[in-house]
């Protein structure tokens, strides 16, 4: 549905994204997940025909966004961060306005808006000023003006932000079910967003693709082995640190750390190279042979918040700091 080639835009002589290719199949949710000025909003405008590319190619739905730039909005929906709404307009005025603007034939607007404010649970709301709405019910009229024209795609730039936790599950639960039926590129910097909805994810740094896949993917990709957490018994903190240095395959200083608990225990949380097989038997061993009781072993999955600091925390230099939020993110 979406194919990005060697995508790249400059903003002067600030390169706002740089040499970006993937691809996005039907009935996916791709999650763009990055620190703000990583690039999200840029591709997103460009997907979008906003912005043209600086090099590069980007085909949506088999159109291309520089050269059928008419033809690519017919495809697409989209919600913008800051999603243009008229306050003095009912739902159902407004709905109709974009309904027409977007080209529906006039015998078919009534059931494109009736069906669009029914996807997005706006019905008992439809006769109420959009002024009057509440922030949530705001964003599910964003959704609705989205896809009143019944589109394949759908590109949604933070459609969480401000509201409240009670208003973010509802939006997100709603893009759920789109995403059953419609390729979704989501934009967010909040790393719960992604796993709350998405199948695939997308991080970008400083303009570059760090990584892409499956979390679980990515996960495997750079984690080069097994964060263990261990509740041991027999021994003073001070030697079960002495008896961690000498475990075989312990990468030091990644992931380690032990402290007392309160019952007398010790907790040991630290990273191993190899398979987990391999670890589990190796830190068995280890134990029995340093005198340590084993009373509670856990591998610890690698988490979307671990690969996102991994991934992300170089700072960026001061060439490279974004000329404005948003013409950068």
């Amino acid at each position: 549905m979406i194919e990005v080639k060697n995508l790249s835009k400059k903003y002067g002589d600030f390169e706002a994204v740089k040499d970006v290719s993937f691809s996005v199949g039907s009935d996916q949710v791709l999650g763009f997940l990055g620190p703000n000025g990583a690039g999200k909003t840029t591709i997103m405008k460009i997907l979008t025909g906003y912005h043209y590319p600086s090099a590069g190619e980007a085909l949506v739905d088999g159109v291309s966004v520089q050269e059928e730039p008419v033809e690519l909005k017919k495809r697409i929906g989209y919600l913008p961060e800051g999603v243009p709404l008229y306050g003095d307009l009912t739902v159902d005025e407004y709905m109709a306005f974009v309904a027409e603007g977007r080209g529906i034939p006039k015998k078919r607007r009534k059931e494109a808006v009736e069906a669009s404010l029914e996807a997005c649970g706006l019905k008992d709301m439809r006769s109420r000023l959009i002024e009057q709405l509440s922030k949530g019910y705001r964003q599910r009229t964003g959704l609705a003006q989205a896809i009143v024209h019944d589109p394949a795609i759908l590109i949604l730039d933070e459609p969480t932000t401000g509201l409240d936790p009670n208003q973010i599950i509802e939006i997100r639960s709603l893009i759920r079910e789109l995403g059953k039926r419609k390729t979704v590129i989501l934009s967010t910097h909040i790393l719960q967003e992604v796993e709350a909805i998405c199948s695939q994810v997308l991080i970008l740094n400083r303009g570059r693709i760090a990584a892409q896949g499956r979390p679980e993917e990515i996960a495997g990709a750079i984690k080069g082995g097994d964060t263990w957490e261990l509740i041991l018994k027999g021994a003073e903190i001070h030697a079960v640190r002495s008896a961690l240095a000498r475990l075989a395959g312990l990468i030091e200083g990644r992931n380690q750390e032990t402290e007392i608990l309160d019952n007398g225990l010790i907790k040991a949380v630290f990273f191993v190279s190899a398979s987990a097989a391999e670890n589990g038997e190796r830190i068995f061993d280890w134990a029995i042979d340093s005198s340590l009781k084993i009373l509670g072993m856990n591998r610890k999955k690698l988490s979307l918040e671990d690969i996102f600091v991994e991934l992300t925390h170089e700072p960026p230099s001061v060439n490279e700091a974004s000329p404005s939020e948003g013409a950068g993110q």
